[in-house]
């Protein structure tokens, strides 16, 4: 191939001559700057659409995070208002507990429901709690639930116990019909005329009324006694006893539980007896007590 270069207007041009492999490597060249060129621009093309996407990811990402933080935000709040109605009715268990351990007859100052456990929380004015917060007073809470239960379990301990102290102390009068006729201490026996001493107090009334046990307990001797007649004794416990004495029938045997005002046998005349009368007792870890100390307590 022949390439004729002109120089000026009216110049005489210059014939280049080119071979084959002249042409094959220009065209090598040419193609090669044009796909280096086209690299480029495809580079710089590439890296501005990866810094716009990667611009739009992020703002997708934090459009996203706020809204689970509002979420987030929302969540903590209403669980925040649920606590405050816990914690309110806290304060009104907390009302009844006193007035439980007055019933109880325990020093309030031992249960100073008053006192409420060390607690954080948001200050005044803010509108949102965080979760450290929450966090924060829920355990508080917790604590003073904790609190509370413990108090209230032992009110309700007490409140047992003295049910059963009442349950166990003889307050039921045995025989429901009938009247004095002897008191406890010294007395004239009726059999010798002399000063003797009389453990329990006598009651007068027909034969066969009902004889009802004085309080709850467990029958520790249901036999026939030279002196007593027909007896019956029963545990109260805490070294607690009443003796039933003079029976005309036992309806109990030894080892029977019973209840407060429960029938227990029929008054009658049996053992060292002038008559039809019921001889009571209560004795205190086997020393007499007088029992109008204890039927005077019924109400």
């Amino acid at each position: 191939m022949n390439i004729i270069l002109v120089s000026g207007n009216l110049g005489k041009g210059r014939i280049i001559k080119l071979s084959q492999s002249h042409i094959v490597m220009i065209g090598i060249g040419l193609t090669t700057g044009i796909l280096l060129i086209g690299g480029i621009l495809y580079s710089i093309a590439a890296r501005h659409a990866g810094q716009s996407g990667n611009s739009d990811l992020q703002s997708l990402h934090q459009q996203e995070t706020v809204k689970s933080q509002a979420q987030v935000r929302e969540s903590v709040n209403a669980l925040a208002t649920k606590l405050g109605e816990m914690q309110a009715r806290l304060m009104r268990l907390d009302a009844v507990g006193e007035r439980l351990a007055k019933v109880a007859g325990i020093k309030v100052a031992d249960f100073n429901f008053a006192q409420i456990p060390g607690r954080g929380g948001v200050a005044s004015g803010q509108r949102d709690m965080s979760i450290e917060d929450f966090n924060l007073e829920l355990s508080q809470t917790f604590k003073w639930l904790e609190d509370r239960t413990d108090k209230l379990t032992l009110i309700d301990a007490a409140m047992l116990e003295e049910r059963l102290r009442k349950k166990a102390l003889p307050t039921v009068l045995p025989v429901i019909k009938g009247f004095f006729s002897s008191n406890f201490g010294y007395r004239i026996d009726p059999f010798n005329g002399r000063s003797s001493r009389h453990d329990g107090i006598d009651f007068v009334a027909p034969l066969g009324t009902a004889v009802q046990a004085a309080a709850g307990g467990a029958v520790i001797e249901s036999s026939i006694h030279s002196d007593y007649g027909n007896m019956i004794d029963v545990d109260h416990g805490n070294g607690l006893t009443t003796r039933y004495a003079h029976l005309s029938k036992r309806l109990v045997n030894m080892g029977d539980v019973v209840l407060k005002g429960q029938l227990i046998g029929e008054l009658g005349s049996t053992g060292r007896s002038t008559g039809p009368h019921l001889h009571f007792e209560v004795r205190q870890h086997g020393a007499p007590l007088n029992p109008k100390r204890f039927l005077e307590l019924r109400g």
